[in-house]
């Protein structure tokens, strides 16, 4: 099973909301989610992003991916939070 930490579009039309989650690489983006790990909304200035640094961890030692467009999140946030 090859699984990857992605974003999953949700919310209405224009005003888009994501969730991070872990999902099997053949699985739609918005498709069965094996577990939800945060939320992401870029409509609120600024924007929200909360993830469960614990869950996140501990999938990516049990090998999940964590996607392109994600990881440049997460890179953004993380030295926006060492500011």
């Amino acid at each position: 099973m090859s699984t990857t930490i992605r974003l999953s579009l949700s919310g209405k039309k224009n005003h888009p909301i994501y969730r991070v989650v872990v999902s099997e690489t053949r699985y739609k983006r918005n498709g069965k989610a094996l577990d939800i790990l945060g939320i992401y909304n870029p409509n609120l200035k600024p924007p929200l992003f909360k993830i469960d640094q614990q869950k996140l961890e501990e999938w990516v030692s049990k090998g999940a991916i964590v996607s392109a467009g994600l990881g440049k999140l997460l890179k953004s946030y993380s030295a926006n939070s060492k500011k």
